[in-house]
């Protein structure tokens, strides 16, 4: 587990791309960490997951500056964990939009979500003391909000659980331009210690069905043409698939955890171990998979402690 938390230093030296993706999309993407996408309609802003402090937020903004001075008057949040939200002040919203279901995962878990990523990856809190809190929305919707920035159509649409049972994704249908969350990753492995892994796969045939060009990723480089969108669907698929069939297979023959996980690690590691943070998700993923391979529909609550008892047992 990562110790140190991040300096104004290592932000200042971390590799960061800001692609146009079209006269309204840009991507903020960084090494692997959770990227952010933008959406630049006639008058305003919409910021998609905010990163995980305001300090780190305003090295986003930097970039939007580049391109545009229209104010920033939305963040939405494609689903609720610390690293992706807790930087969402930092843009002084008008609103912050999130799913309904969304929302009752940070009434249900918010607060120790936030202390457990905070303690699991220090290197993605910059400066953690200038979260004020947690993040809340200011717009919850059911299933699906359209928003016209101007004359851009912006649909905010729940097609499926994933990641998590809150998972959003921002589609802008003129340019046929998607941001997904981390319900698609690229070269970057999956965090699915709060996921849905049955009703993944139904939830990307979704995403796939809107034919989408261009597509912003939760993590890895934005993908800017069809071929590059199918590979990382097929890619997140593949991961997600295999891992779960792993643990599937050691929890149907008796197999305790710890054996489980050391014998989907071997499994998955040739093909997915150069991926960015293969073996700090792998325990937390193996975890959810073996809860729900064992009959435990919805996930349980990650505190620091169990974050503590996770890695005894497992690397112990």
């Amino acid at each position: 587990m990562e110790k140190k938390f991040a300096s104004q230093a290592d932000l200042e030296e971390k590799k960061v791309s800001f692609d146009r993706l079209s006269d309204h999309a840009y991507a903020y993407t960084a090494e692997g960490d959770p990227n952010t996408g933008v959406v630049i309609g006639d008058d305003d802003v919409m910021v998609i997951d905010a990163q995980a402090t305001p300090v780190m937020a305003q090295d986003v903004i930097r970039h939007i500056r580049t391109v545009t001075d229209k104010p920033i008057r939305y963040v939405t949040l494609t689903h609720y964990h610390a690293v992706r939200v807790l930087g969402a002040s930092g843009y002084q919203p008008q609103h912050i939009i999130a799913s309904r279901d969304t929302r009752e995962l940070i009434v249900e878990r918010g607060e120790q979500d936030m202390k457990s990523e905070i303690e699991r990856f220090p290197r993605l809190f910059c400066a953690v003391e200038s979260v004020p809190g947690l993040t809340w929305p200011t717009i919850v919707f059911d299933r699906r909000m359209t928003l016209m920035m101007g004359q851009l159509q912006v649909e905010i649409m729940q097609l499926g659980r994933g990641h998590t049972k809150g998972d959003t994704v921002v589609w802008l249908p003129q340019d046929r331009i998607l941001f997904s969350g981390d319900l698609v990753e690229y070269d970057a492995t999956p965090y699915t210690g709060d996921a849905y892994l049955t009703d993944w796969p139904a939830t990307l045939d979704a995403i796939a069905a809107l034919q989408p060009q261009k597509l912003v990723p939760g993590r890895g480089a934005a993908l800017q043409s069809p071929e590059a969108v199918r590979s990382g669907l097929e890619g997140t698929r593949a991961f997600v698939t295999a891992m779960f069939e792993s643990v599937k297979s050691g929890a149907r023959a008796g197999r305790d955890l710890r054996t489980v996980y050391r014998e989907t690690y071997e499994t998955l590691k040739p093909q997915f171990g150069h991926w960015v943070i293969f073996d700090h998700c792998l325990p937390f993923d193996v975890s959810r998979a073996y809860d729900e391979a064992t009959g435990h529909v919805h996930p349980r609550i990650w505190t620091a402690q169990r974050d503590k008892d996770m890695w005894a047992t497992l690397e112990g």
